[in-house]
């Protein structure tokens, strides 16, 4: 950890792809300033990137990092934390990556508790592959593959955190830098698995979800005319399970959370390798070849 560290020494050489104006630069941006503003540096912060437009963020970003395949960045995010305590992890990938190929590692990466951030780019679209609609799209919201409208329930990702025992459970939105990097720094302080689920508004695909949508629409949990405590369970699961009103903010901490790998007693890295193979690793062999 250090003191010293800016927000811009965790930008790489790499210029970011995405298109002028998306969301994701925003939520880059604040997930670098709250490293940085938790004592955090390069040295000692892994990426873990899903696929889509968010999967690209590790490029972007000078850390150790790694770009794993569609839904299963965070059993990745879960290893590295386990073998090396001392990192600061953070796993980000999309509404499509995370909820719906890789909504089962997602129910159980949360009921782990495992002490690692999870920032989720939701922008209730596929931006990457042209605009279909994804996990959490409204139920009229009319794309290439749904001209009628999904005729589906959005997924909720808050409620499907919140019934597996989520922790620590919020939401941000790009757009507002100073309230999402302070999100997001609370989510990195949280002992156990922290998801930030973030609306970062695609400018090309969603003429829906837009950037004035949700100024006009959230309701910040930190308002200090908003009375709403994060640690109370029944407010908590109140605000989680509304569907009537977009919230931003803490919405659950458990501050009593003992994470992962402190229950497992791992609290020193794994990365010495002893030389030769393991005792009677030749007999285990042969009993089965």
């Amino acid at each position: 950890m250090s003191s010293d560290v800016r927000f811009t020494d965790f930008k790489s050489d790499k210029q970011p792809t995405w298109c002028p104006g998306c969301g994701d630069f925003g939520t880059m941006n604040g997930m670098m300033k709250a490293l940085a503003n938790t004592g955090n540096s390069p040295d000692d912060t892994f990426v873990v990137a899903g696929i889509g437009c968010s999967g690209k963020i590790g490029t972007y970003m000078r850390s150790y990092a790694l770009h794993g395949v569609h839904g299963r960045a965070l059993p990745v995010g879960t290893g590295v934390k386990l073998a090396n305590p001392d990192l600061e992890v953070m796993v980000a990938g999309g509404d499509g990556d995370g909820y719906s190929i890789g909504a089962g590692h997602f129910v159980h990466a949360v009921r782990r508790n495992v002490d690692m951030t999870y920032v989720v780019m939701d922008n209730r679209i596929y931006g990457l592959t042209k605009g279909q609609f994804s996990p959490t799209s409204r139920e009229d919201f009319e794309t290439s593959t749904s001209p009628e409208g999904t005729k589906q329930t959005p997924v909720n990702p808050l409620a499907l955190a919140h019934a597996a025992g989520g922790s620590f459970i919020a939401q941000s939105f790009s757009s507002d830098a100073m309230r999402h990097t302070e999100i997001v720094e609370a989510a990195i302080e949280h002992d156990g698995f922290s998801l930030v689920n973030v609306f970062s508004p695609c400018v090309t695909f969603n003429d829906v979800d837009t950037y004035d949508y949700f100024r006009d629409s959230l309701v910040d949990l930190g308002d200090e005319d908003v009375d709403h405590d994060p640690t109370d369970p029944e407010q908590a699961k109140a605000v989680i399970t509304d569907r009537e009103t977009e919230y931003m903010g803490v919405l659950y901490q458990d501050e009593d959370s003992v994470p992962y790998g402190e229950r497992m007693g791992i609290d020193e890295p794994m990365t010495d390798i002893p030389d030769g193979a393991p005792e009677n690793a030749t007999d285990l062999v042969r009993e089965f070849y």
